[in-house]
Protein backbone atom coordinates (compact mmCIF):
# COMPACT_ATOMS: atom_id res chain seq x y z
CA UNK A 1 0.00 0.00 0.00
CA UNK A 2 2.41 2.37 0.80
CA UNK A 3 4.59 1.67 -2.49
CA UNK A 4 1.66 2.11 -4.47
CA UNK A 5 0.85 5.33 -2.49
CA UNK A 6 4.38 6.07 -3.24
CA UNK A 7 4.56 5.58 -6.77
CA UNK A 8 1.05 7.74 -7.19
CA UNK A 9 2.73 10.43 -6.05
CA UNK A 10 5.84 10.40 -7.98
CA UNK A 11 4.04 9.92 -11.22
CA UNK A 12 0.87 12.49 -10.46
CA UNK A 13 3.20 14.92 -8.81
CA UNK A 14 6.40 14.37 -10.16
CA UNK A 15 7.73 17.36 -6.93
CA UNK A 16 7.59 14.77 -4.89
CA UNK A 17 10.56 12.67 -6.32
CA UNK A 18 12.61 15.72 -6.35
CA UNK A 19 11.29 16.53 -2.43
CA UNK A 20 12.23 12.93 -1.93
CA UNK A 21 8.92 12.14 -0.48
CA UNK A 22 7.61 8.44 0.29
CA UNK A 23 4.59 7.71 2.09
CA UNK A 24 5.90 6.08 5.60
CA UNK A 25 2.76 4.88 6.80
CA UNK A 26 -1.30 4.96 6.36
CA UNK A 27 -3.79 3.55 9.01
CA UNK A 28 -7.12 5.08 7.68
CA UNK A 29 -6.53 8.26 10.37
CA UNK A 30 -3.29 9.20 9.88
CA UNK A 31 -0.65 9.63 7.16
CA UNK A 32 3.18 9.90 7.48
CA UNK A 33 5.21 11.47 4.49
CA UNK A 34 9.14 11.29 4.98
CA UNK A 35 11.43 13.13 3.54
CA UNK A 36 15.36 13.28 3.35
CA UNK A 37 17.20 16.45 4.80
CA UNK A 38 19.84 16.24 1.27
CA UNK A 39 17.45 17.48 -1.90
CA UNK A 40 15.65 20.05 0.38
CA UNK A 41 18.60 21.44 1.99
CA UNK A 42 18.59 25.64 2.09
CA UNK A 43 21.72 28.14 2.38
CA UNK A 44 22.07 26.92 6.20
CA UNK A 45 22.23 23.31 5.68
CA UNK A 46 19.16 23.24 7.14
CA UNK A 47 15.45 22.49 5.51
CA UNK A 48 14.16 24.74 3.30
CA UNK A 49 11.11 26.15 4.84
CA UNK A 50 8.75 25.64 1.01
CA UNK A 51 10.42 21.88 1.07
CA UNK A 52 8.67 21.18 4.57
CA UNK A 53 5.78 23.23 3.65
CA UNK A 54 5.28 20.96 0.55
CA UNK A 55 5.74 18.07 2.29
CA UNK A 56 3.02 19.28 5.01
CA UNK A 57 0.55 19.98 2.05
CA UNK A 58 1.35 16.71 0.56
CA UNK A 59 0.78 14.51 3.46
CA UNK A 60 -2.95 16.37 4.03
CA UNK A 61 -3.67 15.84 0.50
CA UNK A 62 -2.60 12.15 0.37
CA UNK A 63 -4.14 10.96 3.47
CA UNK A 64 -7.84 13.08 1.97
CA UNK A 65 -6.88 11.28 -1.48
CA UNK A 66 -6.15 7.66 0.05
CA UNK A 67 -9.74 8.29 2.44
CA UNK A 68 -11.94 9.41 -0.61
CA UNK A 69 -10.42 6.55 -2.98
CA UNK A 70 -11.30 4.01 -0.21
CA UNK A 71 -15.01 5.40 -0.22
CA UNK A 72 -15.03 5.06 -4.21
CA UNK A 73 -15.53 8.87 -4.38
CA UNK A 74 -14.04 10.62 -7.94
CA UNK A 75 -13.15 13.50 -6.61
CA UNK A 76 -10.80 16.14 -7.53
CA UNK A 77 -9.44 17.04 -4.61
CA UNK A 78 -7.12 20.56 -4.15
CA UNK A 79 -5.32 22.49 -1.75
CA UNK A 80 -7.02 26.21 -0.60
CA UNK A 81 -5.04 27.20 2.14
CA UNK A 82 -2.29 26.33 4.08
CA UNK A 83 -0.82 27.83 7.86
CA UNK A 84 2.55 26.52 8.92
CA UNK A 85 4.69 27.46 12.08
CA UNK A 86 7.98 26.30 12.40
CA UNK A 87 9.11 26.19 16.04
CA UNK A 88 13.21 25.25 14.88
CA UNK A 89 15.38 24.74 12.20
CA UNK A 90 15.50 21.26 11.11
CA UNK A 91 18.69 19.27 10.30
CA UNK A 92 18.06 15.93 9.60
CA UNK A 93 15.34 13.97 8.23
CA UNK A 94 11.68 14.68 8.59
CA UNK A 95 8.20 13.35 8.75
CA UNK A 96 5.28 15.42 8.33
CA UNK A 97 1.76 13.88 9.51
CA UNK A 98 -1.68 14.51 8.83
CA UNK A 99 -4.85 13.57 10.65
CA UNK A 100 -8.44 13.16 9.58
CA UNK A 101 -10.78 15.84 11.61
CA UNK A 102 -13.02 14.10 14.15
CA UNK A 103 -15.75 12.13 12.95
CA UNK A 104 -18.89 14.45 13.05
CA UNK A 105 -16.80 16.99 11.31
CA UNK A 106 -15.82 14.11 8.41
CA UNK A 107 -19.29 12.83 8.42
CA UNK A 108 -20.55 16.71 7.37
CA UNK A 109 -17.55 16.86 4.66
CA UNK A 110 -18.72 13.75 2.77
CA UNK A 111 -22.64 14.92 3.23
CA UNK A 112 -21.74 18.10 1.82
CA UNK A 113 -20.10 16.56 -0.76
CA UNK A 114 -23.15 14.16 -1.81
CA UNK A 115 -25.32 16.84 -1.83
CA UNK A 116 -23.54 19.93 -3.18
CA UNK A 117 -20.19 17.95 -5.48
CA UNK A 118 -18.10 20.71 -3.50
CA UNK A 119 -16.94 20.75 0.21
CA UNK A 120 -14.24 21.62 2.11
CA UNK A 121 -12.45 20.25 5.00
CA UNK A 122 -9.55 21.21 7.54
CA UNK A 123 -6.84 19.00 8.07
CA UNK A 124 -4.10 19.11 10.81
CA UNK A 125 -0.84 17.91 11.54
CA UNK A 126 2.61 17.99 12.61
CA UNK A 127 5.85 18.23 11.12
CA UNK A 128 8.98 16.01 12.77
CA UNK A 129 12.63 15.80 12.75
CA UNK A 130 13.83 12.62 14.68
CA UNK A 131 11.88 12.41 18.00
CA UNK A 132 11.50 16.50 18.00
CA UNK A 133 7.81 18.30 17.08
CA UNK A 134 9.67 21.61 14.72
CA UNK A 135 6.51 22.20 13.21
CA UNK A 136 2.91 22.67 13.07
CA UNK A 137 0.79 22.76 9.83
CA UNK A 138 -2.79 23.15 9.05
CA UNK A 139 -4.75 23.33 5.60
CA UNK A 140 -7.99 23.05 4.19
CA UNK A 141 -8.55 20.99 1.07
CA UNK A 142 -11.55 21.18 -1.12
CA UNK A 143 -13.23 18.15 -2.83
CA UNK A 144 -14.87 18.98 -6.02
CA UNK A 145 -16.96 15.94 -8.23
CA UNK A 146 -16.34 16.29 -11.50
CA UNK A 147 -18.65 18.19 -14.05
CA UNK A 148 -21.42 15.69 -15.69
CA UNK A 149 -21.92 16.54 -19.43
CA UNK A 150 -24.99 16.49 -20.43
CA UNK A 151 -25.85 14.98 -24.02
Amino acid sequence: MRDDATRYLHEQIPITRQLGAVVQGYDGATVRLAAPLAPNLNHRSTAFGGSLSAVAILAGWTLLHLKLRERGADVALVIQRSEIDFDEPVDGDFVATAALPPAAEWDRFLATLGRHGRARIHVRGTIEAGSRKVGTYEGVYVALRPARSGA
